[in-house]
């Protein structure tokens, strides 16, 4: 299910719940209110709002689900399902939110200490071995 909460900035926060492992999550997200994100968002709550007073008929004031509208309403109201991965994802984030810690990591990354920089100074050090091993090869083979 999609909740919408609208702010005086201009920012949507759009709640989704999926199902992981038996449990509800609820993931809330924040964005601009012109994203396509948003406005696709929008369009699902007009949809879900005007789809909803019509969608079963009342015997004597309280309805009653009928057999097969019913099982076809069960089925088209299961909530999605969420992966080991995305859910590590979404642990990790909060855990780097609550913590405080997301400009450090960016930081660190970015630095002298980041992985990306060490695998090129790696690379570049077993090049430059190569290199120096083949001209020794070589320079062995011409007498």
């Amino acid at each position: 299910k999609l909740q919408e909460k609208p702010k005086d900035s201009g920012k949507v926060t759009i709640t989704k719940m999926f199902d992981f492992a038996g449990e509800e999550v609820r993931v809330t997200k924040e964005v601009d209110s012109t994203s396509k994100e948003a406005k696709a968002f929008l369009k699902q709550q007009e949809k879900r709002q005007s789809a909803a007073p019509a969608s079963l008929p009342t015997v004597s004031g309280v309805k009653r689900p009928s057999g097969m509208s019913s099982l076809l309403g069960k089925i088209g109201s299961k909530k999605q399902k969420m992966s080991t991965l995305e859910k590590s994802k979404l642990d990790w984030e909060n855990f780097k939110e609550e913590e405080g810690i997301v400009e450090e990591l960016a930081i660190h990354n970015r630095g002298k200490d980041g992985y990306i920089e060490r695998k090129a100074f790696l690379e570049r050090v077993d090049h430059r071995q190569f290199e120096i091993e083949r001209d020794l090869r070589l320079s062995r083979m011409k007498p």
